[in-house]
């Protein structure tokens, strides 16, 4: 979203990052990754119980099945950062308001399943 988050702000949207280490670790990320948008922290996982967002298993999380797509992560030139505080942590995806709406949920049903970024602007609302 990083590539993309001029034309979020274009739209009205804001774009907001909820990561499961510390501060140090957020901080870090933000620097290796030249992120443009605020980095939250929710080292207990407050926020993605909240939101009903799974704790995978060591299992799930080791699984042949991901390692392609680790593979392929890395082809394209991202890399995996260290672990944060909470690595069986999955993550989701979430377009908000205006006000309390919930326009577009995705929750991740493994470490490599991740919100399609168009379908996440193709819920945006429109300016």
């Amino acid at each position: 979203m990083r590539g993309r988050y001029d034309e979020i702000r274009d739209r009205g949207a804001e774009l907001i990052a909820i990561g499961t280490g510390d501060q140090g670790y957020a901080r870090a990320f933000v620097e290796d990754e030249s992120i443009p948008y605020p980095v939250l922290v929710d080292d207990r996982g407050e926020a993605a119980r909240a939101a009903a967002v799974r704790v995978a298993s060591w299992f799930e999380l080791l699984h042949p099945r991901t390692w392609a797509a680790t593979r392929e992560t890395r082809k394209r030139g991202y890399r995996i950062h260290r672990a944060g505080k909470r690595v069986k942590q999955l993550g989701g995806t979430f377009v908000i308001g205006p006000g309390p709406s919930l326009l577009y949920e995705h929750v991740d049903a493994d470490s490599t399943d991740h919100a399609p970024l168009e379908r996440v602007l193709e819920a945006l609302p429109e300016r």
